[in-house]
């Protein structure tokens, strides 16, 4: 009898889930709809205006190596870029506040590894390369989207960049700096770790999180998935999304899965059966983001990634937690986004299963209860496992000036995980602060020390 009431609380929790999911989901797509076409209709009605301003922005904005090195942001897991789900801007407008700022559209469920891939043929240019090991191994195409001109082209050691991340957006620039430490990518010899002038975290996804767990990946491995789940509805959702491949529907949001070819065209209804079975595709494989999430997924990215000396490090670590008579419960109600809630309350109650191997060794639940509803507050500090890397605890800004390359500077913030996202209004003057300094420091406080200094070696 006890039970069947656990297995009922447990369908009423995901039916809950699920339901909220799919609202936030539909009041999002509809929002950008109702934008798109409130836009469409603007441009309609004041086109010569437009045409003259837009000849303006033109000229003003041209790419120049002599300009300043642009700011990337980096979106996090089911984000977009600059011209996915019409004028709706991931960042809320915050790419706004500077002349030379990008907004790549990655893979918003494709993992860590591919996006990087993603994010270095967006910036040079050229068809995207996932590698032909990796593609193999995973049963994708190696070749994905062209880029007929990179978005900064003349990218290199010279011209380096600044990039911020939004969760796990943080971790695939990570991965990128070590593939170009490690010169890998084919035709492109003279890559190193020097393309990159900094590394802005906001709610940076660098140790993996409990909710994995909560959402539906097996703790045992961090890889498979549990047989009723959320991330099972999801993995539905997202296959019958591309098997059905309807092309005003993708260009409007895109998973990022075209290469895995799931589309009705190229597998049939058979085809479909499969992937709906777990018998193929990046869910089969593993490689698709939430494998990439899990804090075993993590440890495995973060023993091959450095921090490197010549790089300027910042993180912003947000929590919705407090603790009261020594329990770690919800800072507050009103203040966390109803998505979030539910999560915050179970991740900040989360027990890693007695029996079964814990992720690290000296491993403690109560390190991983501070969270902000989709990530733990530990994962979003700095790197720390399998290794902790070098870093300094900011309380205010001005403490670690002058900024010193190759740490990780980490300060916490009281928000959610979608804070400073999205709907700027939410966040209120706090949008502003937090993006204001990190685009001041991008501009007036990193800066490439040459030579490099002596005795600086490379943390793993």
């Amino acid at each position: 009898m006890v039970r069947w009431w656990i297995l009922a609380l447990q369908l009423t929790e995901l039916f809950v889930t699920t339901l909220v999911h799919l609202t936030y989901g539909f009041y999002i797509f509809s929002t950008a709809v109702a934008g798109d076409l409130s836009q469409a209709l603007s441009d309609w009605s004041f086109k010569p205006n437009l045409e003259n301003e837009l000849k303006g922005d033109c000229s003003k904005k041209t790419t120049s190596v002599d300009d300043l090195p642009p700011i990337v942001l980096v979106h996090g897991i089911f984000g977009f870029g600059k011209g996915r789900l019409g004028g709706l801007s991931y960042f809320a407008g915050a790419e706004k506040k500077d002349d030379r700022v990008l907004v790549p559209d990655l893979g918003s469920l494709t993992s860590i590894y591919d996006r990087a891939r993603e994010l270095f043929y967006y910036l040079k240019g050229g068809q995207v390369d996932y590698g032909e090991e990796h593609s193999k191994s995973c049963g994708h195409s190696q070749y994905g989207r062209i880029y007929e001109k990179g978005h900064y082209h003349e990218w290199d050691e010279d011209h380096p960049i600044h990039f911020v991340g939004h969760s796990s957006g943080a971790q695939v620039v990570r991965v990128l700096q070590q593939m170009l430490a490690d010169k890998a990518f084919e035709g492109y010899g003279n890559t190193s770790e020097n393309w990159v002038l900094s590394i802005t975290s906001l709610s940076g996804a660098f140790n993996g999180t409990t909710r994995t767990y909560l959402d539906g990946m097996q703790p045992e491995d961090g890889r498979s998935l549990k047989p009723i789940c959320l991330l099972q509805v999801c993995r539905v959702g997202v296959i019958i999304y591309d098997w059905f491949d309807i092309p005003w529907l993708k260009s409007f949001y895109n998973f990022g899965f075209d290469h895995f070819n799931m589309s009705w065209k190229k597998i049939g209804i058979w085809g479909l059966i499969d992937y709906l079975l777990g018998n193929s595709g990046p869910f089969a494989s593993g490689d698709w983001i939430l494998p990439d999430l899990t804090i075993q997924g993590s440890i495995r990215l973060n023993s091959n990634i450095c921090t490197f000396p010549d790089t300027y490090y910042f993180s912003y670590a947000t929590k919705r937690t407090r603790k009261i008579m020594g329990m770690t419960v919800p800072s507050g109600i009103l203040g966390i986004h109803p998505l979030l809630f539910i999560r915050v309350l179970q991740m900040s109650q989360w027990r890693h299963p007695p029996d079964v191997v814990p992720p690290y060794k000296g491993y403690r639940d109560e390190d991983w209860w501070d969270n902000d509803g989709a990530l733990n507050t530990i994962s979003m500090t700095r790197p720390c496992f399998p290794v902790e890397h070098p870093s300094h605890f900011v309380v205010q800004d001005s403490d670690c000036l002058p900024l010193q390359p190759g740490i990780w500077y980490y300060k916490i913030v009281e928000g959610d995980h979608i804070l400073f996202i999205v709907n700027r209004e939410r966040a209120g003057t706090q949008f502003d602060l937090i993006y204001d300094s990190i685009f001041e420091r991008c501009r007036k406080h990193v800066f490439r020390k040459n030579p490099t200094l002596p005795n600086h070696q490379v943390h793993h």
